[in-house]
């Protein structure tokens, strides 16, 4: 997937799931989109190319890693629990949809139960969004 249509297939799938917000914390060179304050997603570009940076369970992050050529450790975030998507052919749409979902997913969980927009356990489940 080519640079541009990386960011806008992640930004697409992040503005649609439920109390998801965006704003530029940190300069205007980074969109940062959240759940109830918590931060899943992170758009920005490094030498030129734009890259979504993504939360990811530690294992995941390592099979992801070793499977797709475009997908690097956390971009100036923790390297085991964050993980970057880069332009390449190696990711797709649908690789996206996911990634950005189970990172949404994964900051859900970590929320007080009354905060949680949406049951991270079955949230996105066949059927459901």
């Amino acid at each position: 997937m080519k640079g541009r249509k990386l960011q806008d297939a992640a930004r697409e799938v992040a503005e649609e799931l439920p109390a998801s917000t965006m704003g530029h914390p940190f300069g205007p060179e980074y969109e940062v989109f959240k759940v109830k304050g918590k931060v899943f997603m992170l758009l920005t570009e490094v030498p030129g190319d734009p890259i979504v940076v993504l939360k990811a369970d530690p294992e995941d992050s390592k099979a992801l890693r070793q499977s797709h050529r475009d997908i690097t450790p956390g971009y100036h975030m923790n390297k085991k629990h964050w993980i970057t998507l880069e332009p390449g052919e190696s990711v797709d749409k649908g690789l996206v949809k996911d990634l950005v979902t189970d990172s949404y997913r994964l900051v859900v969980a970590g929320l007080p139960r009354a905060q949680r927009p949406v049951d991270p356990e079955s949230f996105g489940a066949a059927g459901e969004e």
